[in-house]
């Protein structure tokens, strides 16, 4: 049986940690805590990279979550087309490793259109099994 559950949010720094507690609620709530880690910062990354570069002005973004015995699948959907890809950041560059970690992290992630505008940014986890909170 599959699991789904979204949260639009506002396009602003504090967004990013709503986006986290939404996350791990809904984890929580499925009892698929065994990569919570994972896709809490995967999000994270992701919703930052929404707030900083994929929503028009006056425009949020979307994170939903859906959940089956076998996989989660975590979606940032936003408003503007331009695809990110990750970046070789430098050693002393603060910045441009999200999609690094999201690759590192995730079992799978990739960038599809969304209609009628904007892209969809997801990553996918292998579901360890359930356990409970």
């Amino acid at each position: 049986m599959t699991k789904t559950t979204q949260r639009f949010l506002e396009s602003r720094p504090e967004s990013v940690a709503e986006a986290r507690t939404f996350t791990a609620e809904a984890l929580t709530s499925w009892g698929l805590l065994g990569r919570g880690d994972d896709v809490r910062l995967c999000v994270s990354e992701l919703a930052t990279n929404a707030v900083l570069h994929g929503t028009a002005p006056g425009r949020g973004f979307l994170v939903k979550l859906d959940a089956d015995d076998e996989t989660v699948r975590l979606e940032v959907h936003d408003s503007r087309s331009r695809r990110p890809h990750p970046r070789r950041p430098d050693d002393t560059d603060t910045a441009g490793r999200g999609l690094l970690l999201v690759t590192a992290l995730a079992d799978g992630w990739g960038v599809e259109d969304r209609t009628p505008l904007g892209k969809i940014v997801w990553s996918s986890f292998k579901a360890p099994g359930r356990t409970t909170a």
